[in-house]
């Protein structure tokens, strides 16, 4: 019995419409990355296990698609290590690489092993998929693509600015009706755990505060104990779960909070700035809420932190992102500051297709079919296909003289906008038949004419 066709959990196959929707999305965001002078480059699927582990924390590191070695390089397998029940040490020796888990920290190895061909600040944009061993549900894929902009070479706060505007423009282009980009400081959340008592549980509580839209108050205050942060301290962050105002309102606060903090207090400095610019310049359509409780749950992050939730859908984030300043000192090259935004194609996708928000054209197939009736008749289609192909307009040549309703029932599958009747009579007169498909609208054009149609 043969085995039923299937793919992974966490994977998707793309039909032609899902493909055009798809492009959409990738070419909008595209065109808005080049306004801003960013250019594209491309990193392999596959990195070194080096490269990767030890960059997003311990849950990031759990999520790594890790691939097994072949050939002879099994041979190679730190047999010593199992025995000794070292299985991290064990399991690296079975896979030297892995699937990329974001495009960010390829993109710094990328960056140390080129910097001598590359002018500083560097601007670049990349869209590829990436790869997690997530537990997939809605809006969340075991592959994925992403669609990033990164800016490394400066610390100017001018590229927060402008990669919040970036958000703003794509997602205002797509037609997004509504959506938040959400705002925060890796200095502020150091600041946090500073004045509370815990300056080396940083990792913890970021990890926890970042899961309050999911698990709840109560819920990241059981996490914060379960790892060993102090009653006091959590007594000292709680307050922080409610807080409420304007931006600048809650600014004020976090300022009197963090007044013993030099870091923190630098957070909220670059906050202001960032906020305040925004406010000036103005948003088509986004809207900016600074919220303490971000925190993405990623190591590399030392700035700015950015997160851009959807409205009206039941989504998590669809944009993310923030400033990374010692990224490029993981490959070493000190000093190199970083920042950068990653666009989550496929949540968007998802968000454009639950609100109905593509637009028609976007599904357009093909634009024009020739009917097929006969030997001598496909001889001139060829050439009316061929001139209107060098004119740049797609079109095809049904392939077989099948009945006219098997022709036709082709043509509006396929999404057809004209359909060619071109059979005995009209060869012999020169002329054509061009119907829209749409309206079922019908005109008589001579074959000279059929390229100059406007379609």
């Amino acid at each position: 019995m043969s085995q039923k066709p299937a793919i992974p959990k966490g994977t998707r196959d793309f039909l032609p419409s899902d493909v055009y929707k798809r492009t959409y999305i990738f070419d909008t965001i595209k065109q808005v990355f080049k306004l801003y002078g960013f250019a594209p480059i491309e990193t392999p699927s596959l990195e070194l296990s080096g490269t990767l582990l030890g960059k997003y924390g311990e849950e990031g590191d759990r999520l790594i698609f890790r691939i097994l070695n072949s050939g002879e390089k099994m041979k190679k397998a730190d047999v010593e290590a199992l025995q000794n029940d070292n299985l991290p040490r064990f399991a690296n020796s079975l896979a030297e690489k892995a699937l990329r888990y974001d495009l960010t920290v390829p993109f710094a190895r990328f960056v140390v092993q080129h910097q001598n061909e590359l002018s500083f600040p560097f601007k670049r944009y990349q869209i590829q998929p990436v790869w997690r061993a997530d537990r997939p549900q809605h809006g969340r894929y075991q592959e994925f693509y992403q669609c990033d902009a990164d800016v490394v070479g400066s610390d100017s706060l001018l590229y927060e600015i402008e990669l919040i505007q970036i958000f703003d423009a794509v997602l205002t282009r797509l037609n997004l009706p509504g959506f938040t980009i959400k705002l925060n400081n890796r200095k502020l959340l150091t600041g946090i755990a500073e004045v509370s008592g815990e300056t080396d549980r940083i990792v913890d509580i970021t990890i926890a505060i970042d899961k309050l839209d999911k698990i709840g108050e109560e819920g990241v205050l059981e996490e914060l104990r379960s790892k060993g942060i102090s009653e006091s301290a959590i007594e000292r962050i709680k307050p922080l779960f409610q807080l409420k105002g304007t931006n600048q309102e809650k600014l004020n606060l976090m300022r009197t909070f963090l007044s013993a903090s030099e870091i923190g207090l630098k957070g909220i400095e670059e906050l202001d700035f960032v906020l305040n610019s925004i406010d000036r310049l103005g948003l088509e359509r986004g809207e900016v809420e600074f919220d303490v409780t971000l925190a993405r749950g990623l190591n590399y992050y030392t700035g700015a932190i950015f997160e851009v939730k959807a409205h009206d859908v039941k989504m998590g984030s669809i944009c993310g992102g923030g400033r990374y300043d010692d990224l490029t000192g993981l490959f070493g090259l000190k000093g190199l500051s970083g920042v950068g935004i990653s666009f989550g194609a496929d949540r968007i996708y998802d968000v454009l297709n639950e609100l109905d928000l593509f637009p028609k054209e976007v599904n357009s197939g093909l634009t024009v079919l020739f009917v097929n009736f006969g030997e001598k008749e496909v001889e001139k289609c060829l050439e009316l296909a061929n001139d209107l192909r060098k004119k740049g307009i797609d079109c095809e040549i049904y392939p077989t003289t099948a009945k006219l309703q098997k022709q036709m029932k082709y043509a509006n599958d396929r999404g057809v906008k004209f359909t060619v009747l071109l059979g005995e009579n009209e060869l012999n007169n020169e002329t054509l038949v061009l119907k829209n498909m749409d309206s079922g609208d019908q005109v008589s054009l001579k074959f000279s004419d059929l390229s100059q149609f406007t379609f």
